[in-house]
């Protein structure tokens, strides 16, 4: 175990090991306790292990690049509804008034938080089923599983070392995200969490963009006992409200409930439980998340979300259109690999061709895309650049 680092500051700044200690829960992750990073380095002054992951990540470039790919909704339909990134920033910040409030490692949620999502292609979830259809027979594609990929080994940021070289604790925190088998211990209570808080923000920002975009209409949402609870409690404070003050305030309330819910249930059964440290925690049945009640109630919203807004005829159509995009930009670099960026042809000498082009096609922003499309059926299929993303 690395020795404890002293403050840069003696005398007047505590570490952050002491920090933690006065901060944090004993069920909590503690910096002090992480098992460190594949390769060696030397601990920072000011910054625990979990903030260096934090600014790895926030640094990269697939971080970035979540700027320019889809959530659920194109661009196509407008500029108002999340991208990936502004979905990441939602989670972590959610996320973080979780954990403060039941004393978690903060840090590691941030870096979870930002981390969660880095792997994800361009055109969203219709984009990772063509991209999965294109490798199927040469091990599919996995979101999850390729943000593992992009940390260990696509990002080149350091000179002493392949990838970010993050810690054990968030590359196996993104690894509970890929293995669905059960495992003999639970994920720690900050992975709980981050998972948690990604089901509260979608489930809140779908209903906004989706009432935004006017795929739905508040009618249809009071089809939804949650929805028409919170809407009923809205408009009990709130007369006379415009239809998009109403929005707004659904969201909020959305949010609010469930994070009340969650610090309410949480926060009783951590301090009857009273796990002794984060090991124990893991071993427990307990799980970071609602009540089953409003469990339940979720539930009931994403089938409907699912109902009339994922499989919305809109939507539907510009999935389709993404995957022929995706899966013909696919075809021509497998067939044109000399077309590669230099790095991805070396690639595919380890990995193969065609795992190696699913791992560029992933890299793209879905504008990126959308210009090699173009440029490839311009030019009947024939390109002359290399361009780079």
């Amino acid at each position: 175990m690395t020795a404890r680092p002293q403050s840069v500051f003696p005398n007047q700044l505590p570490t952050y090991a002491e920090r933690e200690r006065v901060l944090l829960a004993p069920y909590a992750m503690h910096s002090v306790d992480s098992k460190g990073r594949r390769y060696f380095e030397t601990e920072h002054q000011y910054r625990g292990p979990f903030q260096r992951d934090r600014d790895r990540i926030l640094h990269s470039a697939a971080f970035r690049r979540l700027s320019g790919k889809m959530q659920v909704f194109t661009g196509e339909m407008g500029d108002y509804h999340r991208t990936r990134l502004t979905h990441t920033y939602e989670v972590a910040s959610i996320a973080r008034t979780i954990g403060r409030t039941l004393r978690l490692n903060e840090d590691l949620i941030e870096a979870l938080a930002l981390f969660h999502d880095i792997g994800h292609p361009p055109f969203g979830h219709a984009g990772e089923d063509t991209l999965h259809a294109c490798l199927e027979g040469y091990g599919g594609f996995s979101h999850n599983r390729h943000a593992l990929t992009i940390a260990e080994e696509l990002e080149v940021r350091y000179h002493a070392f392949p990838g970010l070289n993050l810690t054990s604790e968030v590359l196996e925190g993104q690894f509970e995200r890929t293995a669905k088998q059960s495992n003999s211990a639970a994920p720690l209570l900050e992975v709980q969490l981050v998972d948690a808080a990604d089901s509260i923000t979608y489930d809140a920002h779908d209903v906004d963009d989706a009432l935004k975009l006017g795929l739905v209409q508040i009618a249809e949402l009071k089809q939804v006992p949650l929805l028409r609870e919170i809407v009923h409690d809205v408009q009990q404070e709130h007369t006379c409200l415009s239809a998009d003050h109403l929005r707004m305030a659904l969201v909020h309330g959305l949010i609010d409930r469930q994070v009340r819910n969650v610090l309410a249930y949480c926060g009783h059964k951590l301090k009857e439980l009273a796990f002794e440290n984060a090991t124990i925690a893991r071993q427990s049945p307990f799980r970071i998340g609602p009540d089953k009640e409003l469990a339940s109630q979720k539930s009931e919203l994403e089938t409907f979300l699912y109902e009339y807004v994922y499989r919305h005829r809109k939507l539907m159509e510009i999935r389709h259109t993404a995957k022929t995009k995706l899966g013909a930009t696919f075809t021509f670099y497998i067939d044109h690999h000399d077309q590669l960026p230099p790095r991805y042809q070396k690639r595919a000498e380890s990995i193969g061709l065609h795992r190696s082009v699913g791992e560029y096609l992933a890299g793209m922003t879905d504008r990126f895309l959308e210009k090699q499309f173009s440029q490839m059926q311009s030019r009947g299929g024939e390109e002359n650049g290399v361009y780079e993303g």
